[in-house]
């Protein structure tokens, strides 16, 4: 006859307790080994260009996940290079998924499988035309008030790189004279040529319109304003983004834990402009300006971790906050 083990089996009331305990112990010891075997690996590659949202973001990600027990690499490349490098599976992870104006690369790499979607990382994007806070007091609100005030404006409106899909979209409204900017000049240069000029505008208190887009520290900083877009030069809903991240499908499927980790992590619009503030216009360092944003946003941090633990089945939460400690 098989007996089974006595702590399973007394009847008395002491003898009972010490079966839920040992019944306890075994369940969570069984969940424990569960969740470290959840994920196939232990490193995370992300592709992170030369911006400073998607730099900061990133070394969050790291400074959060080296205590949980994984390692963090970056690939320091364009996005363009970056989604063929998941196609390719030589990266993982790209928190900076811009649409529409990264829509072809992107699309591209859906198509074919290669990415999952795991939605936005931050609430409020905005990209179009912009003002300083003093131009947008004076009641220009919307692109189509532009024209009215050319003269002011000295029909010019500054923008990023020739050749950029942001160039294109400004030129092509440009030549279709949409808001009558037909004889208006776009004076295209690099982010910070550009913003160099909003900088002595707004210390003369002149009028400038230029390229804007949030989340930048440009909008802290300048109190800039993006105009309303009615006829959707930058895209529709008044030039509305997506920041996305985006996984590796196969890295998605191996990899739950991280997977849940990375569809949490979420910024407002405001939240990433601060830091970036705090990084590209303080010149902070980068391991500073992501550990003191996490030692000043435990409730963020909990939210990104409801639910997932370290790589070997502990507490996230306690585990990183540990580590912002040391």
């Amino acid at each position: 006859m098989t007996t089974t083990p006595y702590p399973l089996t007394c009847t008395t009331k002491h003898g009972a307790r010490r079966g839920l305990l040992a019944l306890a112990t075994l369940l969570l010891g069984t969940a424990s080994l569960a969740a470290a075997a959840q994920d196939k690996d232990d490193e995370l590659t992300l592709i992170v260009p030369p911006w400073p949202g998607v730099t900061v973001k990133s070394e969050i990600v790291a400074q959060i996940l080296a205590p949980m027990g994984y390692d963090v690499e970056r690939q320091e490349v364009s996005s363009t290079v970056g989604y063929n490098t998941l196609t390719t599976g030589d990266s993982d992870a790209f928190l900076a998924g811009w649409l529409p104006a990264q829509k072809d690369s992107y699309d591209a790499a859906m198509a074919a499988g290669a990415i999952t979607d795991l939605g936005n990382n931050v609430t409020g994007a905005r990209m179009g035309f912009a003002v300083p806070g003093y131009v947008y007091d004076a009641g220009i609100h919307s692109a189509a008030d532009l024209a009215a005030h050319a003269d002011e404006f000295d029909e010019t409106i500054y923008s990023i790189e020739s050749g950029s899909t942001i160039s294109d979209m400004l030129n092509g409204a440009i030549d279709d004279d949409v808001y009558g900017l037909g004889d208006w000049d776009a004076m295209e240069s690099s982010t910070p040529g550009m913003l160099s000029e909003v900088r002595a505008a707004e210390r003369e208190q002149r009028w400038i319109a230029f390229y804007g887009w949030t989340p930048h520290w440009m909008v802290p900083e300048f109190d800039t304003h993006i105009l309303e877009d009615p006829e959707s030069v930058f895209g529709p809903d008044n030039g509305a983004s997506d920041v996305k991240t985006v996984v590796r499908t196969a890295y998605a499927e191996a990899n739950p834990n991280l997977t849940r980790f990375l569809d949490q992590l979420v910024f407002s619009s405001d939240e990433q402009s601060a830091f970036i503030l705090d990084y590209s216009l303080n010149e902070r360092d980068l391991d500073e300006v992501a550990h003191d944003w996490l030692v000043a946003h435990p409730e963020r941090l909990a939210e990104f971790l409801a639910g997932v633990t370290t790589r070997d089945g502990e507490d996230a939460v306690a585990a990183v906050n540990a580590s912002l400690q040391d």
